[in-house]
């Protein structure tokens, strides 16, 4: 499946929306939920062709020419105009999918599967806990517009700065708190901002991904404090300072596995 881009906006310094169209998305499914995402393929510069290609035909390509495959949330489906929105962090000219949002333009085609994903806020929780970085922004701004009217959603958000911060929309009793990433780095910020906050009581429904270090040490807290359960808990590592893509997918597994067993 492909999708031609209509239309590309800089939401942020470091945040595109890529809205994609055309006959290409014929067949499309509605995305199951507020973290669906398609897999995308980004063709390196050494590729020698264009999307759509054949997906058989690459696979026999040296490693070099093939596509990068990058998960990206689906930020909205229209099915009357058959348009897909993607949000997409960039980071300059680093990275496969930043640098092709980055340099987007009418026309330019996007190969990619699914989507895939279907996690949403439970509707039975009293309220609902959305923490990440600008990796995960597109997914904490959907699942916001999901929650039932009235519901207190509170969000923790590091991003590199106040440029960054994106307005976010809901129909809960959304509290936002936007944290600003520090040098060095420090993978313990969002969770000694969780800590620190005045929590609502009752059933939690959690969201919580981004960088490995600190989802995983927001994980620890909320596990090991009560606040929510394992069942009503979404956690996932996207990415690891300062690891590449491709030497965090060669480690993400194993590092998960081991995550698993912090809190008894």
């Amino acid at each position: 499946m492909h999708g031609e881009v209509v239309a590309t906006e800089a939401l942020t310094p470091h945040l595109i929306r890529v809205v994609l169209g055309g006959p290409g998305l014929d067949g499309f499914a509605a995305p199951g939920g507020a973290d669906s995402y398609v897999n995308g393929f980004f063709l390196p510069p050494e590729a020698g062709y264009t999307a759509p290609f054949d997906d058989a035909a690459v696979r026999e390509l040296p490693w070099e020419q093939r596509p990068f495959p990058r998960r990206i949330t689906v930020r909205a489906w229209d099915p009357v105009a058959r348009q897909l929105t993607l949000d997409i962090v960039t980071h300059g000219d680093v990275g496969y999918a930043g640098r092709w949002a980055l340099h987007a333009r009418p026309g330019d085609t996007l190969q990619f599967r699914g989507p895939a994903g279907d996690w949403s806020p439970a509707p039975a929780a009293d309220w609902h806990l959305l923490v990440g970085d600008a990796s995960a922004l597109p997914a904490i701004a959907g699942a916001a517009e999901r929650v039932a009217a009235g519901v207190p959603v509170v969000a923790v958000i590091e991003v590199a700065g106040a440029e960054e911060e994106l307005k976010l929309d809901s129909p809960g009793d959304l509290s936002v708190t936007w944290v600003h990433t520090g040098t060095p780095y420090d993978a313990e910020q969002l969770a000694r901002t969780v800590a620190d906050l005045s929590l609502p009581v009752g059933r939690c429904s959690a969201f919580v991904h981004g960088e490995a270090e600190a989802t995983r040490a927001v994980r620890r807290h909320l596990l090991s404090t009560g606040v929510v359960s394992r069942e009503d808990l979404s956690c996932s590592p996207y990415w690891r300072h300062p690891d590449t893509d491709e030497q965090w997918r060669a480690a993400k597994a194993a590092w998960t596995r081991d995550m698993e067993t912090d809190v008894p």
